[in-house]
């Protein structure tokens, strides 16, 4: 008796330490995220971060340990190759000319990290840049120009009218009328995505940040860009013979990489007058006079899996900044900030309470 408890008091300790650990190391950050939002206004008494997670869980039903979107993917690492022309925007270090390490995740929105990959009409590719000076940068991209809603409050709507019926299993059409016919900026999207099909792998899409940021020079002259990152693979829409395979998208990528890099060129969409700032559910203007700067290359080098992969514990917040970047007044920035924020705890306490279960 003596000897398994001596083996059982150190795996409970483990668990322990785990989640004292993760508290810590949560702590801080929630809090400036709760400041964030607060002071944003997002905040209300019909609203609140949990409940945008909660309604992200219904839409499939519970995955314990699993993203609460995006809940299928890859995990990826390279670098970025910084050709210095981002200067001329932004004081940024990620635009100084150099190479800078990147850890990313390819994905497909979702609660539910079985779905099958044809299943997925939009691909989306997050990063996180580490740069000089401990500063970070995290994009989190889309392949559509566009998203569907303009608030979080319209998002909770759609997560709502999308959710599955514990009756039958499914979405209620009639729920996601009524939610279609009260936004009708929802229908621009689904244009899009009807106009736009899916591309062949994660490699050969183009993927937008959608919002705008603000950008501050060396000068303190201020502008608003949107970003995209343009693959070197020609696009080419997905064919019904790469839907055979339920996972037929990471293993391209993975056949890919085994032949060499990956590369996407970073672009910055300088805003014109009338460039809706807040707004992600317009498209900014494809006018020829738009100052489009190339400001380098994000080279992918190795796929993981998202299990034990770099990106596993990566929260992709994109409005994680380095000085020179900043956030604009787009309020799905706050809400995805602390949406986020939410889904990575409940993860981290689903991996403890696991680690304790396993200690009894």
């Amino acid at each position: 008796m003596k000897s398994g408890r001596s083996r059982e008091v150190p795996a409970r300790a483990r668990g322990f330490d785990l989640a004292l650990r993760w508290s810590v190391v949560l702590g801080a950050p929630a809090l400036l995220v709760v400041l964030f939002v607060w002071c944003g206004g997002w905040f209300s008494a019909r609203l609140s971060p949990p409940r945008i997670v909660d309604a992200f869980e219904a839409m499939t039903g519970p995955h314990p340990g699993f993203r609460r979107n995006h809940a299928k993917g890859v995990c990826v690492s390279g670098h970025f190759e910084s050709n210095g022309a981002g200067e001329l925007l932004s004081r940024a270090s990620a635009f100084a000319r150099g190479t800078y390490p990147l850890v990313g995740r390819l994905s497909m929105p979702g609660s539910d990290p079985t779905r099958d990959d044809a299943t997925g009409m939009v691909r989306s590719f997050a990063l996180r840049m580490t740069l000089p000076h401990g500063e970070d940068w995290r994009l989190a991209m889309n392949s559509t120009p566009i998203f569907a809603v303009r608030t979080p409050e319209a998002l909770f709507e759609q997560l709502q009218a999308g959710a599955r019926d514990p009756r039958t299993g499914h979405a209620d059409p009639v729920k996601m009328q009524a939610f279609l016919d009260g936004h009708p900026e929802a229908r621009a999207f689904d244009r899009y995505v009807d106009g736009h099909p899916p591309s062949s792998g994660y490699d050969n899409a183009t993927y937008y940040g959608i919002s705008a940021f603000r950008v501050t020079d060396a000068h303190g002259v201020r502008r608003f860009v949107r970003w995209k990152v343009v693959p070197e693979h020609p696009y080419r829409p997905v064919d019904t013979r790469d839907q055979r395979d339920p996972d037929f998208l990471s293993y391209d990528l993975t056949t890919q990489l085994a032949i060499g890099p990956l590369r996407w060129h970073l672009t910055l969409d300088v805003a014109q007058n009338g460039d809706p700032l807040d707004d992600s559910t317009r498209e900014w203007s494809r006018s020829p006079g738009r100052l489009r700067i190339d400001v380098g290359t994000v080279v992918i080098e190795r796929a993981q899996t998202q299990i034990d992969g770099p990106c596993r514990d990566v929260v992709f917040d994109p409005t994680i900044l380095p000085d020179g970047i900043a956030p604009s007044s787009d309020p799905l920035l706050a809400a995805r900030s602390a949406a986020y924020s939410v889904s990575f705890l409940r993860r981290v306490q689903e991996e403890a309470a696991a680690a304790r279960a396993s200690a009894h």
